[in-house]
Order: structure tokens, then C-alpha cells, then sequence
């Protein structure tokens, strides 16, 4: 998003990545934002318009850090693939979805995640810091090893580089700050100012004074040259990730913050000027003082992460609970929010929503990402099957098809990429309506009952976790993302989506015999299978006509009429009777015509072995 004002700051949002981003840099004086992100990739932007131009998929997992050489227009980029990779800006902006190769030179030699980078303004150093505990220095321009820096005893989080490249100060979660000599290859100067990690840092242009943060949540300046002169400017609410200085004057005239809270905010450094020049005050970072700034001049509010979630029985809908307390209604099947419900009582609402309906888990949730984010596996995908008329989808002809939910939701995901398009007609008559212009019209899209939202994030990855391709669903039908997903869709995807051959469906086993009171012989335990969304209904209509033949007064009254009635109308005359005269029970408990078998298994039965089932007339 840009910021203009603090009365409207909120211009536009930059959609594209699929996960976290963790870093950007602005480059070509404000026109370009590269960005790099948890989804794997680093992206490259129109800064003013707001679109992606360029997706550069080199890294194979988290980005985590960029850096930027202003003189050079050189970025680099690094994360837990433990590699560096150099990027010519000019280049990447003048990249076209057939011409998206990047030549990159690399750094390799890392032996573990990278979570840390700086480069000059000049380019011609660039620094790593990673859980390894070390920094390690490169000279970009050949690509070869300088350094290797030892001193922190935890994870290296944050970097700066002087101009010249000859001084760097580094921020660790062991909880200091150090200043290193380049030249003389070794820390000159250890600084305590936090009680707990160093996540962030910045330094204005002379690099005299530092300003840190991070999980204590507090905010300091420190003068690099009397590490005894610093204040504290202001306590944040939650711990510092990232921080960018207002460098319009110096001293800067303000500081913006971004912690793990949604927020961003602008804190002004109204009388460091004076803290700075005089030293005159007690600050003591082991005894209680005061911050200068108590409130923040700006705050620009982000949206809440989902904290909490509940799938609902019908295994489609989810309640969720923010970090405002906020509740939400969603439709895992259409991939979007329903309903804000606001601060109820979130137990209740569980309860207010259940039916008595079993449906079997066909995706799982998680909420790492503070927001759902639903897994589609080969094993589950496609356990659950409902009706069009449960689903609340109507057929065109009047009738109530049954539908698998994994299904129809991998067919909506993959609508955009053009393999899924399917034209039903024969050559023939393809040929005939391509003429009048009528075949486009009958290109067989999606799954015929619904779309998710064009911006919702696919992602492909393996079993063990790894992922391999991520993408916005509008985007399948790019010529880049479409040929990668002709790579990486598996093939249990592809029958469904490109071949649509639907899953059979599960089936049932269970015992039919007749109730204790009903007075008739046990029969012989003869084991019956249906298909497990079977209604009760119909099982009470196999018991009238075919186990206990009641129908002879219908037979007699047609026969009389000397006509046969429509088999439809048999059918229904058959539906009735069944209902008036059978009733089915299952553990003594009466059930429902409208129950499913796979509800009755799972909510009354509750029992192993198989099901069963018993049946009785209606008393008169």
C-alpha cells in the first residue's frame, strides 16, 4: 500500500505473492519495488501502477532478506535455501512473460538459512547473516569470498552496511549490537542497549548513531562513538520486525515501525537533536525510563490474523475467531467469507450452527499464515461426495446429481489454465458452430456450479512439504504459469480437472433384519453395500416393496383400472407408502427419511462392525 496522508493513507494493495512477504526495496529512484516473500519467489513491480511485472522463481524456498546497491542498481536476494543470488535491476524491468530468463550470478558457501543481507551503495560488499552465527563477506563483483566474521552466539537478523563498505553493524538474537571493521576483519565494538533479540536495525547517512529494535519491543538510539549516550524513543506493543527512517533531514525527522501486530507506525523524533548533542541524562538501559515519544504521529492499520477455527459438520463451512475477537463464517468450497458475525461468543455460534449431517474430511486447515490456508491431499481429497440440492447448487434439468466437493473445487482452482477446457461437441458440429461464431460459447469451463475468487493462492507442493510451484488462481492462464503447471500438477489432479473423470463414490456396508417388536423372524444376515450418501428413505422403500410387499391394495386398484401406472408414478406411490406404513431404526432410536447412511453411522450407530439396520410397520 503507499501512504499519502494520515487523514486517508490507503491508496491501493500490490497482490501477488501467496505467503508472507518479508522484505522490499524500492529501486530507480522510487519507480521499481522488488519484493521477496515465504512463497519462494521475488517479485518485481511498477512501483506508481501497482502491478506485478515479473516473477523471478530462482530460490527454491523462503526469501527471507534483500539488499540493494542504489549506485549500481544491483539487488540481491537470499533465504533458507542458504544462497545469494545478484540481480541487474534494469534488467528485470525490461523481462516479458516469453523472455523471463534471468542470468544471475551466485554466492554459495552458506551452511545454513539466511535470514540477514547488506550491500553497499556502491556494490562492492555484500554481507550474510544467518542461524549460523557468523557473518560472511563477499566481493559481488567477482563473486568471491572475503571474510568470515565470528563474535554472535545466536541467529545474525539484521545488517548495515557503511557507504565505502568499510564498517558493518549487525544485530543479533543474542540480544546485541556489533560493529565490525571490514578492514581489520574483526568486531570493534559490542553494544548492550536490549534485555532481548536484535530483529531490526537502521543508521542515518554519517553513520554515527543506530537505531534498534526488536523482541523487547522497545525502540533505542545509540551514538556509535559513546555507546554510554542513547535513548529510548518509544515502546512499541508488540516485538519490532522492521524499521525504515524518515531520511528527509538529519536527524531524521521520524521513524516508521512494523512489528509482529498488523500496524505500521510513525513514530516522530521530536528532541533527539537535543538527546544527541548533549548527553545530559541519565539512560541507564538496566533502570526503568522514560520514552520520548509515547504515542505514534501516524498509524496505519492492517487487517487481523485468524487465530482460531472450526470446521463445521457439513465440512464446507469453518468459523473463525481474529485477534480483535472478531468472528467469521467461511465457505471452504467457494474459497471466500460469507459472513463478519463481529465479537459473539464463538463456542456459541459452534453450537448454534451444528446439524445433526456427517460428511467426511476431505481437506485440513491451518493458520500459520493468520489465515486459512486449506490442504488438498491425494488420500482425503475426494471422500466427500453431497447433492446438488444439500449443496444448494440446481441443475438446469430439474434433477439432483450427486457432486464430490474435493472435485469441484480443484475444477474451479485450475478454471484459468487453458488445458482445463474442455469442448463437449464432436468435430463435426464443432466445425459447424465455429463458423457461426458459437463455439467459444460452449468451451466447458470450470466445474458448471461455481468460481472462486481470482485472487485465491494455489499452491503445489510435495507430501514431505516442499513446495513447488505457487500462483493466484486468475493467473493459470499466463503463458509462464501455464507451461510450469504443465510440469507440476500431478496426475490425480489432472484426472479430475483436464479429463474430468469424477472419483467413484464410497460405499456402505450394512445388515437389514427386521425390529424385536415387530414380531417377524430374524432373517438370514444377508450383508448389503450402498453408496454411503443413500437416504433412509430409500432403504424403507427397498423394505416395503421388496421385503414386506405391502403395495398389493396400489396393485389392486390399478389393475382394476386395467392400465399400468407410470413407472414414475409407482415410484412415488411406493415413496409414500413406505413412509406411512415402514419406519427404520437403528440402536432403538427411530430415524429420520431424510438422514443419510453415513450420518446414521457416524452420529448413531457408533459402534465397529458394520452397520445395522432395523425396520418395523407403523403401528396403526
Amino acid at each position: 500500500m503507499e501512504c499519502q496522508s494520515a487523514q486517508d493513507p490507503y491508496i491501493a494493495s500490490m497482490e501477488h505473492h501467496t505467503d508472507w512477504v518479508n522484505d522490499i526495496v524500492l529501486c530507480c529512484n522510487g519507480k521499481t519495488l522488488i519484493s521477496a516473500s515465504s512463497d519462494t519467489t521475488v517479485k518485481v513491480w511498477n512501483a506508481h501502477k501497482g502491478f506485478c511485472m515479473s516473477t523471478l522463481r530462482t530460490h527454491k524456498d523462503y526469501v527471507k532478506a534483500l539488499a540493494y546497491a542504489k549506485d549500481k542498481e544491483l539487488v540481491a536476494s537470499a533465504g533458507l535455501d542458504r544462497q545469494i543470488f545478484l540481480w541487474d535491476v534494469n534488467t528485470l524491468t525490461a523481462l516479458t512473460a516469453s523472455n523471463n530468463t534471468v542470468t544471475t550470478s551466485s554466492l554459495s558457501g552458506n551452511k545454513d538459512s539466511i535470514y540477514s543481507l547488506a550491500m553497499n551503495q556502491l556494490g562492492t560488499i555484500i554481507v550474510s547473516g544467518s542461524t549460523e552465527k557468523v557473518l560472511r563477506v563477499w566481493d559481488p563483483r567477482t563473486c568471491a569470498k572475503l571474510m568470515k566474521l565470528k563474535g554472535h552466539t545466536d541467529n545474525v537478523k539484521a545488517l548495515l552496511l557503511n557507504r565505502d563498505g568499510t564498517q558493518c553493524l549487525s544485530g543479533s538474537s543474542d540480544g546485541t549490537i556489533r560493529l565490525w571493521s571490514l578492514g581489520q576483519q574483526r568486531c570493534i565494538a559490542t553494544y548492550r542497549v536490549h534485555d532481548e533479540g536484535v530483529w531490526a536495525l537502521q543508521v542515518n547517512d554519517a553513520f554515527t548513531h543506530v537505531y534498534s529494535g526488536g523482541r523487547d519491543r522497545k525502540i533505542y538510539c545509540t551514538d556509535l562513538r559513546n555507546p554510554d549516550i542513547r535513548v529510548l524513543i518509544c515502546e512499541e506493543k508488540a516485538p519490532v520486525l522492521k524499521m525504515e527512517l524518515d531520511r528527509s533531514a538529519d536527524p531524521p525527522p521520524a521513524i516508521w515501525v512494523a512489528s509482529t501486530k498488523s500496524t505500521v507506525n510513525k513514530w516522530t523524533l521530536k528532541g533527539i537533536h537535543n538527546f544527541r548533542a548533549s548527553g545530559d541524562y541519565d539512560n541507564d538501559c538496566t533502570n526503568p525510563i522514560t520514552p520520548l515519544c509515547t504515542q505514534p504521529d501516524q498509524v496505519i492499520k492492517g487487517g487481523a490474523s485468524i487465530i482460531q477455527c472450526h470446521i463445521l459438520n457439513d465440512k464446507r463451512h469453518i468459523l473463525t475467531k481474529d485477534t480483535n475477537n472478531n468472528v467469521a463464517y467461511w465457505d471452504v468450497l467457494k474459497a471466500c467469507k460469507v459472513e463478519d458475525l463481529g465479537k459473539v461468543d464463538f463456542e456459541d455460534e459452534i453450537k448454534k450452527r451444528f446439524k445433526m449431517v456427517y460428511v467426511p474430511n476431505w481437506f485440513s486447515v491451518d493458520l500459520k499464515t493468520g489465515m486459512l490456508t486449506i490442504t488438498l491431499d491425494e488420500s482425503d481429497c475426494f471422500a466427500a461426495w453431497v447433492s446438488a440440492k444439500d449443496a444448494g447448487f440446481s441443475s438446469p434439468d430439474g434433477s439432483d446429481p450427486k457432486l464430490n466437493l474435493g472435485g469441484l473445487l480443484l475444477q474451479a482452482l485450475l478454471e484459468y489454465w487453458p488445458r482445463t477446457h474442455v469442448n463437449p461437441m464432436d468435430e463435426e458440429e464443432n466445425e459447424v458452430n465455429h463458423v457461426n461464431g458459437e463455439q467459444e460459447n460452449r468451451v466447458q469451463k470450470g466445474n458448471g456450479y461455481f468460481q472462486v475468487p481470482p485472487h485465491t493462492p494455489v499452491i503445489f507442493g510435495e507430501a514431505g512439504g516442499r513446495t513447488l510451484f505457487r500462483l493466484l488462481c486468475r493467473d493459470s492462464g499466463g503463458e509462464t504459469e501455464s507451461m510450469l503447471l504443465n510440469e507440476t500438477v500431478p496426475q490425480w489432479v489432472i484426472d479430475i480437472t483436464v479429463d474430468k473423470n469424477m472419483p467413484k463414490f464410497n460405499k456402505i456396508p450394512f445388515y437389514l433384519q427386521p425390529h424385536a417388536s415387530s414380531g417377524a423372524k430374524t432373517l438370514k444376515k444377508d450383508r448389503l453395500s450402498a453408496s454411503d450418501m443413500l437416504q433412509v428413505r430409500k432403504v424403507m422403500e427397498h423394505v416395503y416393496e421388496k421385503i414386506i410387499n405391502l403395495d398389493n391394495e396400489s396393485q389392486t386398484t390399478s389393475s382394476s383400472n386395467n392400465e399400468k401406472p407410470g413407472e414414475q408414478e409407482k415410484e412415488e406411490d411406493i415413496a409414500v407408502l413406505a413412509e406411512e406404513k415402514i419406519e427404520l431404526l437403528c440402536q432403538d432410536q427411530v430415524l429420520d427419511p431424510n438422514m443419510d447412511l453415513r450420518t446414521v453411522k457416524h452420529f448413531i450407530w457408533k459402534s465397529g462392525g458394520d452397520l445395522t439396520l432395523h425396520y418395523r410397520q407403523k403401528s396403526t
